[in-house]
């Protein structure tokens, strides 16, 4: 019974990291634990990932059997619809990829909950809890990119395939094409992330929305920029189209913004008004100077009190000391 209490009077490795009463020796052994289950997690996620890697490959290489140039008859569901393989062990080393791939989202409520609790103690409360806000956007925003990505490839493989001059069936080679399609969707996920770093600058206190407002046009044109550099597609849909939700995610971002600064009441400072060239008046509360308050006259000093002379050594102690 004694032991029970004991253990629950303890306080947690949370509380403890928290306020600062854990060692050094101790955050080691804690980040060796968490790194332990995040590598469990992840693992487990690729083992899971291995096992679908043929069903997400069968996901990948849809936009490219849509396309009639993809199949050996020149029409679809006419022959068959194959990629091209150079080296020996390239349908492996795909596999393996797809599979880490598959192995990092699936582990990812692991891994990134063993993130969160190692660094969560030297946060603020409210930190902590903009942290869970953005957390939970990120990943719909993550998600909605890579769907539209996947949407992309498709027209971008088909615009390729006739603007090229050969009209006959095409093979392409499978790695270059997982590459292809993988990249697109990592560009389009972190392109969608881009509104959150407007978010944080501006709940942080850095800009406001006035001044993110007023980066439009710079916005816009990094914004087809980098569309037109990041995306592999040459053609125009693809670059287009991400440049116009990156867009279309700013002018959102702003909007709540301006909620956040209307809600936090920023705007509204006593030279909120006023230009930046304009002086600040000044207040005449001159007073005038009189004469002097009298000094008081010194009072005397009492004579210093005269000291003993001391006690000789032997009968400053007793016998005892």
């Amino acid at each position: 019974m004694s032991l029970s209490l004991r253990r629950q009077g303890k306080p947690s490795k949370f509380e403890q990291a928290a306020d600062g009463s854990m060692t050094l020796i101790d955050h080691v052994r804690e980040l060796r634990n968490r790194l332990f289950w995040a590598s469990l997690g992840l693992v487990i996620g690729v083992i899971v990932g291995f096992l679908l890697s043929g069903w997400v490959f069968h996901l990948l290489e849809q936009p490219y059997c849509k396309l009639d140039s993809s199949w050996t008859l020149g029409k679809v569901n006419q022959g068959t619809c194959d990629f091209l393989q150079l080296g020996v062990g390239d349908g492996l080393m795909l596999k393996l990829k797809i599979a880490l791939w598959v192995g990092i989202i699936i582990g990812a409520p692991v891994w990134m909950y063993q993130l969160w609790a190692f660094i969560a103690p030297g946060l603020h409360r409210h930190e902590r809890k903009w942290a869970y806000v953005f957390v939970s956007i990120a990943a719909p925003l993550f998600a909605t990119g890579a769907v539209l990505a996947y949407v992309v490839v498709g027209h971008s493989l088909e615009f390729i395939m006739r603007a090229g001059v050969l009209n006959t069936t095409t093979k392409l080679e499978v790695s270059a094409y997982t590459g292809f399609v993988t990249t697109m969707i990592l560009l389009f996920g972190a392109a969608f992330e881009f509104p959150l770093i407007l978010l944080m600058l501006n709940f942080t206190g850095v800009v406001s929305a006035p001044r993110l407002l007023s980066w439009w046009r710079i916005v816009i044109f990094l914004s087809f920029a980098f569309a037109a550099i990041a995306t592999p597609d040459p053609g125009p849909f693809g670059m287009t189209l991400l440049a116009a939700c990156m867009c279309l995610l700013y002018f959102i971002a702003v909007g709540v913004a301006y909620l956040n600064d209307r809600r936090k009441g920023r705007g509204k400072e006593i030279y909120a008004e006023l230009d930046d060239d304009t002086t600040s008046p000044l207040m005449d509360d001159r007073v005038p100077v009189g004469a002097a308050d009298p000094v008081e006259a010194p009072s005397p000093i009492d004579a210093p009190a005269p000291v003993h002379r001391p006690k000789p050594l032997e009968g400053r102690f007793d016998d005892m000391t």
